[in-house]
């Protein structure tokens, strides 16, 4: 009697657990209960949530590549050295950045920055494409000087005429205009107030809201609204009160990154990237095109289409001979002289267009003649300058206001403001962020394992003997020339040339990769892997470019594995 006591008591305590167990499980796999602590949390918090596509974007999934390898390598130049690569995903402008897409940022340069005021008086001047890259001295080419940038028949081919520089500016503007008309449409901020409420001292800036909301728009808040937690009078609803009748206020009114609203900043892509995204083997399945054998943006070691539908129509716009732009009127013609209409040649297998001829494209690389792929072989870049968000004595981030406007001085004297009224002031990293790092030890990386001191013949690793030998140990490792700007004590500019005739090399750290063929290059040109390099603060009438966007989250959309 008593084992049968004992053995139902045993039972029913092993029931009490199984129903603990149970209960505790349903409990843990609640949406309010963080599995890490068990804790109640905002079921928000742990969503994932996919990042949209940002306006003119194609998604390009990442993967590798053998950059660097062309099939005509009739130079046999150490400029293009097959190595292997790896890019994360990405997105892509589906075509060059247009007449129209460029001057509608002129047209909200001038609006918030008038020209007329003296504050802004070279905001515009230097926004504005060179458009006399179209004058040659033995060719009658005014029609496009006073016609390309601005005419309606231009309105849908690719801007040029604009330097390295001009193109990272318009990159970050496209960014505020794309966030803030995100915000918008949820709620963050007021209707209409992106073209209605924005002034030189009231604009928006997305690392300004992220830091600091109620800064941007001149701290107007009127403007910058709560989003879900607004109420109709445009105050901060309150939520109900719980059983114990307090109130907590909600916390984080304010769009956040976490908030998945804000996307990444637009940029240009770099060399890697583009190359991998122009080749597009993703379209290709044989061995020798993953190895990187493949010559041109689409399948086929021709210019011309091979389909029935297409036989023989050009496939890019570029140069097929001497005094031979587009070919004869009427037949065997590619359908230009100079640029063309984007979207007029068939894209290639990522969806993007023009990215053989047409223009040329600025990428965010400075040129050196080697890619260092023993030091990385992963998002490859060179050119790294790491910077940090300016912070007052006051604690508070260092805003720029109209009287400290940075700007950036060319080569040829024009002004280009690079740090506008509503942004967060930039200075280098410290040794606050490089001490003990492995990863990186400084703030411009340029340089890095070549090009800088160390790399130099001149370099001397013990101490120097004499000022002669000091003198030679500072020398470059590239000898390029040396054009200085500067104002002198009544505010004129003086411009030095350097004439020097013992420079050996036009490479520096101020010259950019530029990729694709052009409307003036001749097919050879066209080949993703061909690279070339012109100074960053310079303009021509066959370089133009496109923006990117770095994707966050999964590699690709797909939902399973190819091994599923």
């Amino acid at each position: 009697m008593k084992v049968n006591k004992i053995m139902a008591l045993r039972l029913m305590l092993s029931m009490i657990l199984i129903v603990g167990f149970a209960s505790c499980s349903k409990k843990s796999s609640s949406k309010n209960t963080s599995q890490g602590t068990g804790w109640n949390v905002d079921s928000k918090k742990g969503t994932s949530k996919k990042q949209e596509a940002g306006p003119g974007l194609v998604f390009v999934e990442g993967g590798t590549f053998t950059m660097g390898k062309v099939e005509d390598d009739v130079m046999h130049d150490w400029n293009n050295t097959p190595t292997q690569m790896h890019v994360q995903s990405f997105y892509m402008d589906e075509t060059e950045v247009t007449n129209a897409m460029y001057l509608e940022y002129l047209d909200w340069v001038k609006k918030v920055f008038p020209p007329t005021e003296e504050s802004y008086k070279d905001i515009y001047e230097g926004a504005v494409p060179d458009t006399l890259v179209w004058r040659n001295r033995l060719g009658y080419n005014e029609t496009m000087t006073n016609n390309y940038l601005r005419h309606p028949s231009y309105a849908q081919y690719p801007v040029v005429g604009v330097n390295w520089v001009q193109a990272v500016e318009f990159s970050k503007w496209r960014t505020e205009r794309v966030n803030e008309a995100l915000l918008e449409k949820n709620g963050y901020l007021k209707k209409g107030a992106k073209t209605n409420d924005v002034t030189a001292d009231a604009n928006f800036n997305t690392e300004t809201y992220l830091n600091s909301p109620t800064s941007v728009y001149g701290g107007n808040q009127d403007i910058v609204l709560p989003g879900k937690y607004a109420n109709k009078k445009g105050g901060v609803k309150q939520p109900k009160a719980p059983k114990n009748g307090k109130v907590v206020p909600p916390t984080n009114i304010y769009a956040q990154r976490s908030s998945g609203i804000v996307l990444p900043e637009y940029r240009l892509p770099t060399e890697a990237e583009w190359e991998y995204a122009a080749a597009a083997d993703v379209g290709q399945r044989e061995y020798n095109i993953y190895k990187g054998q493949k010559k041109y943006p689409w399948s086929g070691s021709y210019t011309r289409s091979g389909k029935r539908q297409s036989k023989g129509d050009q496939l890019a716009n570029f140069k097929q001979g001497n005094g031979d732009y587009g070919g004869i009127a009427g037949w065997s013609d590619d359908g230009a002289d100079i640029t063309n209409q984007v979207k007029k040649y068939p894209a290639n297998d990522f969806g993007l267009y023009d990215m053989a001829g047409n223009v040329a494209e600025w990428v965010m690389d400075v040129y050196r003649p080697i890619v260092d792929n023993e030091a990385n072989d992963f998002n490859y870049f060179r050119g790294n300058q790491y910077t940090k968000n300016k912070i007052g004595k006051d604690g508070k981030i260092n805003i720029i206001t109209k009287d400290s406007i940075q700007y950036t001085t060319l080569s040829n004297g024009k002004k280009v403001a690079t740090a506008l009224p509503g942004q967060i002031a930039q200075v280098p990293v410290d040794e606050n962020e490089t001490y003990l790092r492995q990863n990186f030890d400084k703030s411009d990386n340029t340089n890095y394992r070549d090009g800088d001191k160390q790399s130099t013949r001149y370099f001397n690793f013990g101490d120097s003997e004499s000022d002669a030998k000091k003198e030679k140990d500072d020398r470059k490792m590239y000898n390029s020339p040396n054009h200085t700007v500067s104002v002198d004590s009544l505010g004129k500019m003086v411009r030095k040339y350097d004439k020097n005739n013992k420079r050996t090399t036009l490479i520096n750290d101020n010259v950019r990769v530029y990729k694709g063929g052009s409307w003036r290059d001749r097919a050879y040109w066209l080949d993703p892997a061909q690279r070339r390099y012109f100074p960053q603060d310079m303009a021509t009438d066959y370089i133009g470019f496109r923006c990117a966007m770095s994707r966050v989250g999964a590699k690709s959309d797909k939902r399973k594995s190819a091994r599923n």
